[in-house]
């Protein structure tokens, strides 16, 4: 993850959030369902640094990998509910379907995973603030 830091990360995941509310104002379905994905999934590798989970645990190398790493280091180990790594995966489901299966995500649904990324990045803020990193602070 070479370059990458909490902090760049987290800004990532901040202005994917913004990007997916922008796209979802316009009626892009499928543009907010991708950028709401990829905020959550910033933010997910961002928990990872924080929680020191050694970078050959699959950490950013492909998407299976960073949500199997996820659940493994933190829903497992009960530093994220359940329902948040749940939510993670359905955002890479939706992910996939907007961009690759022809497919348009319905309005409700990509208002829905906007919402959840929206929550998902906060509970990752929550979980670098308790690893004793701020997002707001260089790395």
């Amino acid at each position: 993850m070479r370059g990458k830091s909490v902090h760049t990360l987290m800004a990532k995941a901040e202005r994917a959030l913004a990007s997916a509310q922008s796209l979802l104002d316009m009626g892009d379905a499928d543009g907010a369902c991708n950028r709401a994905y990829y905020a959550m999934f910033d933010a997910a590798q961002a928990a990872l640094m924080a929680t020191d989970v050694p970078a050959g645990e699959g950490l950013g190398k492909t998407h299976r990998g960073l949500l199997n790493t996820f659940s493994a280091h933190l829903v497992k180990a009960g530093r994220v509910s359940k329902e948040l790594g749940r939510q993670l995966k359905r955002a890479e489901e939706s992910r996939w379907v907007a961009d690759y299966d022809g497919s348009s995500i319905a309005m409700p649904d990509a208002a829905e995973l906007v919402q959840q990324a929206r929550q998902f990045v906060a509970a990752m803020q929550k979980l670098l603030v308790a690893a004793g990193q701020e997002p707001d602070q260089p790395n």
